[in-house]
């Protein structure tokens, strides 16, 4: 699937995973129930989006410490950039 593509869906799908559907809301400007959907969650995935997530609110504190549990270090680049590094790495 291409970023396109992703981005004119009208609602995530179904069998997608809580870090695909995170990514979908977050393109869609949705970050609240981005951050709700791997909030609690386990796992290096969700910690790399959950990280993302904090860096993009501005909390870099908590964004280094989610780099941290998602074994990934720190981003320096843009924010649109990370989002399409991510959507390699758990959508593509």
């Amino acid at each position: 699937m291409t970023i396109e593509e992703f981005q004119s869906l009208e609602s995530p799908l179904q069998h997608w995973t809580a870090v695909q559907k995170s990514l979908w809301y977050d393109l869609k400007g949705n970050w609240k129930t981005a951050h709700g959907l791997i909030d609690q969650l386990g796992g290096t995935d969700a910690a790399h989006v959950h990280a993302y997530l904090h860096r993009k609110e501005g909390d870099q504190w908590n964004a280094e410490y989610w780099y941290r549990r998602a074994k990934q270090n720190v981003y320096r680049g843009n924010l649109d950039d990370e989002w399409k590094e991510l959507f390699k790495c758990y959508v593509v």
